[in-house]
């Protein structure tokens, strides 16, 4: 006697979707877990005009099975030049998150995919991104996630006096 095979729900697999203003406060818990030093309320202003201006930028939250968001990863389009890159518009990646007990699941891949496919729709032929010096996690990730090192940068400032 042959068993039928079991039937699988629908939803166990994470999930990418656009934020919303549904999901806002989700999102701000998000990135201030990324930018602990931003106050929650820059944040949630800084997600609104994101959700206002959806042609120039783009964020998505991944859920796991269960509906628990996860992680985030934000892009815009930069027109400006960009560094290591040779065409313009490059979708940036401005910000990606997963909460450490979620990592290594492939969640950020599929964060990393779906913004893919929103720069690819809107004519861009380079993804780029960049990380602090001594962030040698998100180095990593970048790597496994098919990004190239183009070049290194240190930035200076002068303060000017007002006279």
């Amino acid at each position: 006697m042959r068993e039928e095979p079991c039937p699988v729900a629908d939803n166990l697999e994470p999930r990418v979707e656009p934020c919303m203003l549904q999901t806002l406060e989700e999102w701000v818990a998000l990135r201030h877990a990324l930018w602990p030093e931003c106050p929650k309320e820059d944040h949630r202003s800084e997600a609104q005009a994101i959700l206002w201006d959806q042609k120039e930028a783009t964020a998505l939250l991944v859920r796991l099975p269960d509906g628990t968001p996860a992680g985030f990863a934000e892009a815009a389009l930069r027109h400006d030049y960009v560094n290591g890159c040779a065409t313009s518009p490059v979708a940036f990646l401005e910000g990606i998150y997963v909460q450490p007990e979620h990592r290594g699941r492939g969640l950020a891949r599929l964060l990393c995919r779906a913004i893919e496919r929103w720069a690819r729709s809107l004519g861009c032929r380079e993804f780029a991104s960049d990380v602090l010096l001594d962030n040698k996690a998100s180095q990593s990730m970048h790597k496994a996630l098919g990004f190239e090192e183009t070049e290194r940068v240190v930035y200076f400032r002068k303060m000017l006096s007002p006279s």
